[in-house]
């Protein structure tokens, strides 16, 4: 007779794999979430900006007379204040300390700040700033990056590389530049694989500058609490934003606390220095707590997504094996760096696509202009790029009469193949993506090509991205004697839904249900430090950081079992009842386990994690590394699209995406990260484009500025998940928010180019660039 105790049967669910609702989902469905701006601050006085009226001029004279006379305003402050108490340390951005908070000497964009109005109220500020007179001596504008590169105009007098940025200090005190960075990729000989080839084929492609138009509108508030300053601001990167207002202001980083909400959207536009170095100087130098709100006008000046020319060309032998690739890309970074030289280098390093080349020789640079700075978008350059390669990948087969879909899996790199920038593929399963998405939209099936008006095409593409390497991540966990938990982490809610992946995560390996954990929103005195929310590095990176703090818990709570039951902690594991003892079959609660430990109720045990990803830099000559990054993202794009070709619209009938996620954290979320990003591409292929006129933007408000309504959605838009886990990932994942984007332009661009027969090589595909090309071609 046996003396063991009967098995307890325990049925433990995973919180990885489900689709738990969003955290915040019924606050903000209700109108009763609280925003940024709706954050409590102490009474501010409000800023008014006088802008810039011209690209590029020196400064004269400033006249703010009108301005102080002005009822209820307080101050006027110039760039030239500024710089006469925090001197050139006011120069601040990630890449180049190149960007003051207000102009001082000169102006380099036109709509840049150069002064503002401190007064009683927001009506006031910004009347007043109208009153403001700046007399310029004008300068010849740098307004096109290939005059840019060859002219003798110059925005910046040298270059002067940040700290943060440690792999541009060899550019420090160049001069007599527009080209503030170059990325180089050489592998092979491209003039040996044109000697291989069957078909060449070249391209000039232009995508213009976007906005990204999020629906939250930027603000930032900033005064000072006894020797610290405080500061509340719509940012995606609050652990840098408080480096840099420590080092302009001459203080300590614990000096400086940085507190946001969830965003209401972002795509990259409140990342780095935005707001915050202007409220923090005026509030710190006037001793005046402040705030600024940007009107939607503001906002489009602020910054853009990059306008991007490439020079392209590519080669494959009659087998369809690709021998060559080559491009010359070109990003207009506008007035200040922003983080320009990272986007030139990571997009520049995929610019020929995810393909198996032996072949390739890429320079891909980052170029200052008299234009409003560029920055992040959704996708890091990284679509510009593949609007370029994809659209000459189908040329290539199309000269070889091959079906595109089929010539591009001949080509596609597989698991465990080197990259043309030298570092080894791994879950990135591209073959998997284009195979979904063209299974989804029948690419084999026939396919009615014209009636009437009407023509009908099919379009396909891949897309490639590296996440951001290297970067850091930490999380602290503190676990409740009721067993509850509270999340402390730096990862910014904008949208994506990260609080609710990252109580997932938590919960999987606490086995605790929705509701149970808490997720605190970014406060450097609070949370811990997190490099950066972008990229889509904040599931792998946070997540991990995450899962490392709740294994570090459980362990915890199994060795306090295992004494609490006097047995072996090899005896004991965490299960959704409790602790359970294998030998003894007893079960202790967390309540249970943690009141007897520390003899009260509302007790907490704290635990914390690091994680943190490293790379080899690349060869400045060659571009190669063997490990560029931490981990890839892949993805496929295929549309069916009808072209009316008397009067050039284009109307997509469906639009498939799919997206390589490593493994599906909340398979709801992914799928909705793939449609929105999807829909955001069809925008850029579309509709979103700033135009300029000598340095004036022209369609800076949302009366002029084409974005996509409900009625151009797709008929039907299909996001397909793939799930290929990391080795490394949290329960194998990886992160989604701009997998869906890379592929779209080119994919529906390739679909308009199998209806009507044309190729258009600039972005975006409006009625008129289609009759156009229609006209060009004598159809």
């Amino acid at each position: 007779m046996s003396n063991e105790a009967p098995a307890i049967e325990i049925e433990d669910s995973a919180a990885v794999g489900q689709s738990w609702k969003r955290t915040n989902a019924e606050s903000k469905v209700m109108g009763t979430f609280r925003y940024t701006a709706d954050l409590p601050v102490p009474k501010c006085l409000y800023l008014g900006v006088h802008r810039a009226s011209q690209p590029h001029a020196r400064i004269v004279h400033i006249d703010y007379e009108g301005a102080l006379a002005v009822p209820g305003v307080i101050k006027v402050v110039t760039g030239a204040d500024l710089h006469n108490v925090l001197g050139e340390e006011m120069m601040t951005g990630p890449a180049f300390s190149d960007q003051p908070p207000l102009a001082w000497q000169r102006v380099r964009y036109l709509g840049e700040p150069v002064a503002v109005v401190i007064a009683t109220d927001l009506a006031t500020a910004r009347a007043a700033a109208d009153e403001i007179f700046v007399e310029y001596e004008g300068l010849t504008p740098v307004l096109d990056i290939d005059a840019a590169v060859n002219g003798q105009v110059f925005v910046h007098s040298e270059l002067r590389p940040s700290v943060i940025f440690q792999d541009l200090k060899h550019l420090s005190g160049r001069k007599e530049t527009n080209v503030n960075y170059e990325y180089h990729l050489l592998l092979g000989d491209t003039d040996t694989g044109l000697q291989k080839a069957a078909t060449t084929v070249t391209g000039e492609f232009w995508t213009p500058p976007t906005s990204h138009v999020a629906i939250e509108l930027f603000n930032a508030s900033a005064w000072i609490e006894d020797d610290r300053l405080e500061l509340v601001s719509t940012t995606q990167t609050p652990s840098y934003v408080r480096q840099t207002i420590a080092s302009m202001l001459h203080i300590r980083l614990n000096q400086v606390r940085v507190r946001t909400s969830a965003l209401g959207g972002s795509f990259g536009s409140k990342m780095y220095d935005r707001l915050e170095p202007l409220v923090a100087a005026i509030a710190w130098t006037q001793k005046l707590p402040v705030r600024l709100e940007l009107t939607r006008e503001e906002s489009f000046v602020l910054t853009t997504r990059h306008g991007v020319a490439v020079s392209s060309q590519m080669s494959a032998d009659a087998e369809g094996n690709i021998v060559s690739a080559s491009a010359d890309v070109r990003y207009d970074t506008g007035a200040y760096a922003d983080v320009g030289p990272r986007i030139a280098a990571k997009s520049g390093m995929v610019a020929c696509g995810p393909y198996r080349i032996e072949n390739a020789r890429i320079t891909s640079r980052c170029i200052y202009t008299n234009k409003p700075s560029a920055g992040p978008f959704r996708g890091f350059g990284v679509p510009q790029v593949t609007w370029s390669h994809e659209s000459l990948i189908d040329e290539l087969a199309r000269n070889l009469e091959q079906d595109p879909a089929a010539f591009r899996r001949r080509n596609l790199l597989r698991e465990g193949d080197m990259s043309p920038m030298g570092t080894v593929m791994h879950s990135a399963d591209f073959v998997g993506c284009l195979d979904a998405v063209t299974d989804a939209v029948g690419w084999d099936e026939p396919m009615q090509r014209k009636a009437g008006n009407w023509r009908w095409g099919r379009g396909v593409a891949v897309g490639l991205k590296a996440v951001l390497t290297p970067t850091v991540s930490n999380a602290v966990l503190q676990l409740n004697q009721d067993s509850s938990a509270t999340l402390l982490i730096s990862t910014v809610e904008m949208g994506q839904g990260s609080d609710t992946i990252m109580a997932q995560i938590a919960a999987d390996i606490l086995y605790l249900s929705p509701g149970q954990i808490r997720v605190v929103s970014p406060d450097t005195d609070v949370t811990p430090y997190d490099t950066i929310t972008a990229g889509s590095r904040s599931t792998y990176h946070s997540g991990n950081a995450v899962k490392k703090a709740s294994e570090n818990m459980r362990d915890r709570l199994v060795d306090m079992a295992a004494a609490q039951m006097r047995v072996s902690v090899s005896d004991c594991k965490l299960t959704s009842r409790g602790i359970l003892s294998s030998s003894t079959q007893r079960i202790i609660s967390i309540e249970e386990l943690m009141l007897s430990q520390f003899g009260a109720t509302g007790t907490t045990m704290t635990t914390e994690a690091n994680f943190t990803t490293e790379w080899t830099p690349y060869d400045k000559e060659s571009g190669q590394s063997s490990k560029v990054t931490e981990h890839w993202f892949a993805g496929a794009a295929a549309a069916e699209v009808a072209v009316d070709i008397r009067t050039g619209r284009i109307h997509i009938r469906h639009l498939a995406v799919a997206g390589d996620v490593g493994r599906a954290i909340n398979p709801t979320l992914v799928r909705q990260q793939l449609a929105g990003g999807a829909i955001m591409g069809m925008g850029h292929a579309l509709f979103d484009e700033i135009v300029f006129d000598e340095g004036q933007m022209i369609n800076g408000t949302l009366l002029d500025y084409q974005l996509p309504s409900i009625k151009d959605l797709p008929d039907r838009l299909t996001p397909i998940i793939i799930e290929n886990p990391h080795r490394n990932g949290p329960f194998g994942a990886k992160g989604v928010g701009e997998t869906g984007i890379i592929p779209i332009a080119p994919a529906i661009a390739n679909a308009v180019r199998d209806a009507i027969g044309v190729r258009i090589t600039t972005l975006p595909l409006t009625p008129e660039r289609v009759l156009n090309a229609l006209a060009e071609q004598g159809k």
